[in-house]
């Protein structure tokens, strides 16, 4: 039983499979995917997937707790995601097949752990579509505003948002406040709770533009890959040149004494905001599931992940140095900064520019999020663990149409309902899952050293971990040990203590991974990748990890009743056995 849990998907047969043309459980393939996409596109997908609900959206929040020293925070996750790149893109190279981190982990770890990574994107995804559709629902509302159309506000935000902000103008009245006086969105809140139609005690409470702009984006989808990556490249090419000049123009109006303290709460201020802004780094996971639309999936694929992260990075942390430097971070607490700002200085024409291109750059992300999933659903159901409707590509549009249909309606439905900051954690941890998982799967990898005739393909450099990697925990114990000592004391304070349960399982990772390192001389960029993304999750907290884990329970529950029995490897030993 426990050998046929991690059985793999070796990477030879997936290879000879694929080149003889079959799907990758040994069936024939009845129609292929439309190889289009070039190291061109493929950037443009990664810039899309991560410039879009971070950079117009998220980043005042995160801005907002960790004052100008946020940039540390980009710093810090463009190098982790610098490693999870470097590993995506090695696995890219070696399997240049749909799935992302699903195949990679079939491939390294077996199938159990595939199918937990698997259910994990899931999530991911789902969740990812939700949060961007609810950003770009923002951002339209506040466009149609500033042209003098006005939705009723129970019509564009969620229940517990509704509520909540309700619950706070009431206190806020009760003690003698003027209900002008409070945020901007506690005084939505409590327009739509107070203006919703209802029957009975039941409101009617729903995100309209949300699941507008999602039911276009997956009708996009639907019609072809050729089509969604048109649509992406002029996005992504009209959202850049927006950024751009906001950065631009915005540096003429920076006073630098915005700029101190430079790190007003600290690092832990700065740390906060890593929910707020990773999940838009599943980018690098959204180009890799393209990989049998790819030219040159081999060569293509590392080169657009790289080059898109680097974009990104520099994007990023110009922009949240022209944030904090034209206004005080203390107000950036809004769902629309970059147009904040220039309202607070007065340019009101620059503010509906800058809303126009929020509306755009969103729905590119979601447009590549939308197409990630269905694909990720598709490598599933060829290796038996779904149904074999999710596999299942449409005649004429050669996309996998049921799971488009089905991953529309699964991002519909909720973001008429759900609430962001409850999703965008969610997200941030499932993507930080799927990096550490890439990344550690890179490890137990057979060495695939270049032949003489073998076509050149990405590699990752190999540096000696024996004794880099015990070092670096050796020291961290020795410059944090007075932070350490306090995480292990309790004080009777369960809530607060059992947030430092996630940080727990990283200190025994590192150990392992120190003593793995020593034995075996590990690659280090592989390994400071697992350790560095895993660390990033013991910042998201308790409950989100709970959450988590509730999700991975009810995918187990559906892999042993269903997909274990129904595997392609399943039924191919028991085939030889017969």
């Amino acid at each position: 039983m426990r050998r046929s849990l991690f059985r793999k998907r070796t990477i030879a047969s997936i290879m000879r499979d694929v080149q003889a043309g079959l799907e990758p459980g040994g069936e024939p393939v009845q129609t292929g995917l439309k190889k289009v996409l070039k190291v061109r596109d493929l950037t443009a997908m990664g810039i899309a997937a991560v410039v879009g609900a971070g950079i117009f959206s998220t980043i005042g929040q995160a801005a907002f707790h960790g004052g100008p020293g946020v940039v540390l925070l980009f710093v810090i996750i463009s190098v982790c995601c610098g490693f999870s790149a470097l590993c995506y893109a090695e696995f890219a190279s070696r399997i240049p097949l749909s799935g992302s981190a699903y195949t990679y982990a079939y491939a390294s770890f077996g199938e159990l752990i595939a199918w937990i990574i698997g259910w994990d994107l899931l999530m991911e995804y789902s969740i990812g579509n939700i949060t961007v559709a609810i950003s770009w629902s923002g951002y339209c509302t506040n466009l149609l505003d500033q042209m003098r159309i006005h939705i009723p506000p129970y019509f564009t935000t969620d229940y517990l948002t509704a509520y909540r902000g309700f619950e706070a103008a009431q206190n806020a009245i009760a003690h003698g406040t003027a209900l002008r006086a409070l945020p901007e969105m506690v005084v939505s809140g409590y327009l739509a709770w107070t203006g919703a139609p209802h029957f009975g005690p039941v409101k009617l409470i729903a995100n309209l533009p949300a699941l507008a702009i999602v039911t276009f984006i997956t009708y996009l989808v639907y019609i072809g890959i050729r089509e969604t990556k048109k649509a992406t490249n002029l996005m992504v090419a009209l959202k850049i040149l927006i950024v751009i000049f906001v950065i631009v123009l915005g540096f003429f109006y920076v006073n630098p004494a915005h700029w101190h303290p430079f790190l007003p709460n600290g690092m832990g201020g700065v740390m906060k905001g890593v929910s707020g802004v990773f999940f838009a780094y599943i980018g690098f996971d959204a180009i890799s599931t393209t990989a049998e639309e790819c030219e040159n999936p081999q060569r293509d694929l590392p080169r657009g992940m790289i080059y898109s992260l680097l974009i990104c990075t520099v994007l990023y942390i110009l922009v949240a140095l022209v944030l904090t430097g034209m206004v005080s971070y203390k107000s950036l607490q809004v769902t629309d900064p970059l147009s904040y700002v220039f309202k607070a200085i007065g340019m009101f024409r620059i503010s509906y520019i800058i809303s126009v291109s929020a509306i755009i750059a969103t729905a590119s992300v979601l447009l590549v999020f939308q197409m990630g999933q269905p694909r990720i659903w598709m490598s599933m159901s060829r290796d038996g663990l779904l149904p074999g409707i999710f596999s299942r590509l449409h005649p004429k549009f050669k996309t996998p149409s049921f799971s488009v249909i089905l991953t529309g309606l699964l991002v519909a439905i909720p973001s008429l309902f759900l609430n962001m900051t409850v999703v965008t954690d969610l997200t941030s941890i499932g993507t930080l899952f799927a990096f550490v998982l890439v990344c550690g799967g890179i490890l137990t990898l057979p060495p695939d050293p270049p032949g003489p005739g073998q076509a050149k393909r990405f590699r990752i450099p190999y540096i000696n971990s024996r004794y880099i990697v015990p070092l670096l925990f050796l020291a961290g114990l020795f410059l944090f040990r007075k932070h350490l000592s306090g995480l292990f004391r309790y004080n009777g304070d369960w809530i607060s203590f059992r947030e430092n349960l996630p940080f727990f399982l990283f200190l025994i990772l590192s150990f392992l991974l120190s003593i793995r390192c020593w034995m075996k001389s590990l690659s280090l960029i592989p390994v400071l990748g697992l350790g560095s993304c895993f660390y990033l999750m013991t910042n998201l907290g308790y409950l989100n990890w709970l959450r988590f884990l509730i999700w991975l329970v009810v995918g187990l529950v559906i892999y042993f009743t269903y997909s274990y029995r129904h595997s392609r490897l399943n039924q191919n030993s028991s085939e030889n056995q017969s």
